[in-house]
């Protein structure tokens, strides 16, 4: 029995310049994809792993163009954590804000949702909900980031001011107005002026800033003296 391989005889021009095309096209494809990878991880928050507020502006926007009636943007603010850091240092502010960034990851996983770190102990979240649910589902989440963490020895407890935007509630309104109202209603929540949950009206959407930033956020009273 003769089991010597045939190969073809003759290979086309037009197969041999395929085949030599292919193989620098292949590298630049894996060159490519390295590529993007590092500038989507150099985009992410490197203690939380969250991406930051551009990531955030676009994944509302996107979400108004499709599901606006069901769309809710969640505006966070930690409570007590100057106090966790001045208590165990600089490494168990670290871990308090990790925890949260974890736990909010691991809620939008799953869901229609994007977080993000906006810096220092604030957060957001766009998610797409069910109006009938939501506000429930928002609740929960709310004591879910509120649960003690352990850390050394210790278990530090948590506390998370949390600020609503219903899309439905604001028609016609971009991602940044949107953002503002979440983050009005979250100060507003925070300075006693409003119960959780509140939402947000068109009133929040247009609160007065400075410089583009909500007025009473930290550093904002630097930006008017200076204005």
């Amino acid at each position: 029995m003769n089991s010597t391989v045939r190969l073809p005889g003759r290979i086309s021009p037009h197969a041999l310049l395929i085949t030599t095309a292919a193989v620098p096209l292949t590298g630049w494809a894996v060159h490519a994809l390295a590529l993007r990878r590092q500038i989507a991880d150099g985009r992410k928050d490197p203690l939380t792993g969250l991406l930051g507020r551009p990531e955030l502006l676009a994944h509302v926007q996107r979400q108004l163009r499709r599901s606006r009636s069901g769309l809710h943007v969640l505006m966070l603010d930690g409570i007590r954590f100057k106090a966790i850091n001045d208590t165990f240092g600089h490494a168990g502010g670290d871990a308090a804000i990790q925890t949260l960034g974890r736990r909010l990851a691991s809620w939008s996983t799953g869901r229609r949702a994007l977080a993000a770190r906006l810096g220092g102990d604030e957060f957001a979240v766009s998610v797409v909900l069910d109006p009938a649910t939501a506000l429930s589902e928002i609740t929960a989440l709310r004591v879910q980031l509120q649960e003690p963490f352990p850390f050394e020895q210790h278990t530090p407890h948590l506390g998370v001011t949390v600020g609503i935007a219903r899309a439905a509630d604001l028609p016609g309104e971009d991602a940044s107005r949107i953002l503002r109202g979440a983050d009005t209603a979250m100060y507003r929540v925070k300075q006693g002026e409003a119960t959780f949950p509140y939402c947000a009206t068109r009133a929040d959407a247009y609160a007065e800033t400075v410089n583009g930033r909500r007025a009473g956020r930290r550093g904002t009273h630097l930006l008017a003296g200076a204005a």
